[in-house]
């Protein structure tokens, strides 16, 4: 008897699919990460300017968080790429099924 792998998301674990998940997760890693570097340097700022108040740190948290997406979309940095290589490479090629003698 074979047992069909089911994703969190309820479609059939495959290659492809597993791929695609891993390009998704790391480029979201990416983005993360990079929000939260962009963050600490906003916070090392030294004094505080005429305009900071807390709807301008909203709006400016917004736009960090959107140029933190596209420039994990981009693969700016690479740490994406990184994680695809690392994790791509321990995925088995096509979840090799099992022997049908059994």
């Amino acid at each position: 008897m074979q047992v069909n792998a089911v994703s969190s998301t309820g479609t059939p674990a495959g290659g492809a699919t597993d791929k695609a998940t891993l390009a998704k997760a790391a480029q979201q890693f990416e983005a993360i990460f990079l929000r939260q570097m962009m963050g600490a340097m906003r916070s090392a700022s030294l004094a505080e300017g005429i305009s900071d108040s807390s709807a301008t740190d909203q709006f400016r948290d917004m736009a960090d968080a959107r140029t933190a997406d596209s420039m994990a979309g981009k693969g700016t940095l690479g740490i994406a790429e990184m994680l695809m290589r690392q994790f791509g490479a321990k995925m088995s090629p096509a979840a090799a099924p099992e022997s049908k003698g059994e």
